[in-house]
């Protein structure tokens, strides 16, 4: 097969360029940026750019582009909705025009937080912000546009690539005595890499067929404070990490309370264990520089 991998040069897109080498597919990336070599310069917001690239022998097309400035959205709505809605769509309509598969990922945060058990994929959605609302967009974008399709929520997600929740918090421990983290907001951090290998194992062995919505982040459940609590011990930081309430520390953003995703469904589909987030961050830390 013919896949191409949007977003390349992101958290996601670039694990599953590092796996790829291994694999005997044919594969092609593309990001915003390009970086003049083995990644092509894509904007998926522009719709000649995107009906000129995506060629009828792709057979697979993985959108890891996204804008994940979850405060920022609230402030720059048209951005957001143009990376995680129109663009999408865009996709979706390239997809469909050449009988591709579209594998899109979506977000925790298309829940309220209301929750007190795990959400499934057949649970409401009912964002609180302007970023979960962008995210919804793009799964309905995907649904009405008649394409094939996965959509893959998940959560909290982490990589040596880009910024993103561990490698601020390594960051603060390394540089500070003491920090404070929120304690009242609970979900579940997910390596980047065991989202890119779920992927990469659909596409090796053969299980492109199983179309639709999936829910799918590492075991377990944390708070953002056990989180860094977490990642400061695992580091050897000798870092004081402290509990705060979000009242504290006000954004311009809500998040969900509660945010945990019921994995049943990926899991019975694809026949596979899922780490816990546990495991996957002292693997992820091994290996972390």
């Amino acid at each position: 097969m013919k896949i191409l991998v949007i977003g390349a040069l992101g958290q996601l897109g670039n694990e599953i360029r590092q796996m790829s080498s291994s694999s005997s597919h044919n594969f092609v990336f593309a990001d915003v940026r390009g970086d003049g070599d083995e990644v092509h310069p894509l904007d998926i917001a522009d719709e000649d750019s995107v009906m000129d690239f995506v060629s009828s022998d792709i057979d697979v097309i993985i959108n890891c582009a996204a804008y994940n400035d979850v405060d920022g959205a609230e402030t720059d709505e048209d951005t957001a909705f143009r990376i995680n809605s129109r663009a999408v769509g865009i996709l979706a309509e390239a997809a469909l025009k050449t009988d591709a598969l579209l594998i899109h990922f979506s977000s925790d945060y298309v829940f309220d937080g209301r929750a007190n058990v795990p959400y499934t994929e057949t649970d409401e959605p009912s964002p609180i912000g302007t970023y979960g609302r962008s995210k919804l967009a793009g799964e309905n974008a995907i649904r009405q546009s008649g394409c094939r399709y996965m959509i893959f929520r998940t959560s909290w997600l982490y990589s040596q690539t880009g910024r993103n929740f561990f490698k601020t918090i390594a960051n603060k421990c390394a540089e500070s005595g003491s920090i404070k983290v929120v304690v009242d907001q609970t979900g579940t951090p997910t390596c980047a890499y065991d989202l890119a290998f779920l992927i990469m194992h659909i596409i090796e062995n053969g299980m492109t067929d199983k179309t639709g919505l999936y829910h799918y982040s590492d075991e377990g459940t944390a708070t953002w404070y056990d989180f860094a609590y977490a990642i400061n011990s695992a580091l050897g930081y000798t870092c004081r990490v402290e509990p705060c309430r979000s009242s504290e520390f006000p954004r311009k953003a809500g998040r969900p309370s509660y945010s945990v995703l019921d994995k049943k469904k990926v899991k019975e589909t694809f026949g596979i264990e899922i780490p816990h987030w546990r495991e996957s961050l002292e693997m992820f830390i091994m290996q972390y520089e």
